[in-house]
């Protein structure tokens, strides 16, 4: 028996100004009051050590994990997001995360809303909670151990290396991808896109004008959008297109297969898995 059509289709999210509006970096820091001493560190390191940094100035000032969770607990995630989030996988869909942002708070975030189940991988920055109860952060990609090698992303993450490892593992030719992003860290997976694809960049955000700079360099079709109501929109368009499609595909390769005869002849022949 074929699989559902809507297991055919792949949507990979990238999360900062993306699912939600807002970046949770500077949501917490903003909100927790290190601003300054992220200010002061800034030019000095590079974003994913200045991250764990934070968490260490953070935990200077008294303020536990806890602390940190509840301020990522009080941030908005739009309605029409959690909607499109909750019906794509309702349909079937296969929905990931690929985000330069950290583990603790993307899944802080989706599992207060209600949405962290829908996911199947969230790939991105690992973070963990020490014994002294200090959070944590560290490179995806390990820049000194095994550093990825690609000059258009930072040296803690290339999210084309990342989608490339998507889609082989879901075999390229029966599968179609859905990418949705803003930054420039965002164009590297985008070209990793093939014909059939597709990739919605927010408009007028790095990813945009990078796709827009030279735009026949990118083999998925493009479709911005500029709003949270787009967002859901635009997604739930093309997720019914492409499972319309695979399931016009299925419907005639199984004529195919009725109207051939059977041959009797034989023939020899950092991940972060989303909890159940």
């Amino acid at each position: 028996m074929a699989a559902p059509a809507a297991a055919a289709v792949v949507v990979l999210f990238d999360f900062d100004k993306t699912i939600i509006q807002w970046d949770s970096d500077d949501w917490v820091i903003t909100k927790l009051g290190a601003a300054d001493a992220f200010k002061r560190l800034r030019p000095t390191m590079r974003w994913n050590s200045l991250m764990d940094r934070m968490m260490g100035e953070l935990h200077a000032q008294g303020r536990s994990a806890d602390d940190i969770r509840e301020c990522l607990r009080s941030a908005p995630l739009d309605a029409h997001v959690l909607s499109a989030i909750r019906t794509a996988s309702a349909l079937g869909c296969d929905l990931k995360v690929v985000s330069d942002a950290n583990s603790f708070f993307i899944a802080t975030v989706l599992e207060h809303h209600g949405v962290l189940g829908c996911f199947s991988e969230i790939n991105t920055n690992p973070a963990r909670v020490d014994a002294q109860g200090r959070l944590r952060i560290s490179p995806f990609h390990d820049p000194t151990s095994s550093p990825h090698g690609c000059s258009m992303c930072p040296d803690n993450m290339c999210k084309g290396k990342i989608i490339q490892r998507i889609q082989e593992a879901d075999s390229a030719k029966n599968k179609h991808f859905i990418y949705i992003g803003d930054g420039k860290g965002d164009y590297c997976p985008s070209l990793k896109l093939r014909e059939g694809d597709y990739v919605m960049p927010k408009e007028n955000y790095p990813l945009w004008n990078l796709i827009s700079s030279d735009p026949q360099l990118i083999k998925a079709e493009v479709h911005p959008w500029c709003s949270d109501e787009d967002f859901g929109r635009i997604l739930l368009k093309l997720v019914n297109k492409l499972i319309t499609l695979h399931a016009q595909a299925s419907q005639l390769d199984y004529k195919c297969e009725m109207s051939n005869p059977v041959s009797t002849e034989l023939g020899h022949h950092q991940t972060l898995p989303v909890p159940n």
